[in-house]
């Protein structure tokens, strides 16, 4: 399995119920098929999708129990480029 180094304009097109992307803490994870099963309700993830929810991820404080479901979803990483030029974006 070969995982994808996407960027932002890549990932914000997966944004429907249908097609949904959520980057957290760098990593990119494909929830479609989790919509129907989180305990938040589905309009949480799509509000997140195809964006970063990190901030979301946190500040609800989810269980290490949740953490390991969300590796099943993981297909790729935020092409580091990206990573830096938000990073070096902020310092400015």
């Amino acid at each position: 399995l070969r995982l994808a180094i996407m960027n932002f304009d890549e990932i914000s097109k997966h944004n429907k119920r249908g097609d949904l992307y959520v980057v957290i803490h760098n990593k990119v994870y494909d929830v479609t098929a989790f919509l129907s099963e989180h305990p938040g309700g589905e309009e949480v993830l799509v509000d997140e999708g195809g964006g970063d929810a990190t901030e979301s991820f946190e500040d609800i404080g989810h269980s290490e129990d949740a953490r390991q479901v969300l590796e099943k979803y993981y297909i790729g990483d935020l092409d580091a480029k990206v990573k830096w030029a938000c990073f070096s974006h902020s310092l400015a």
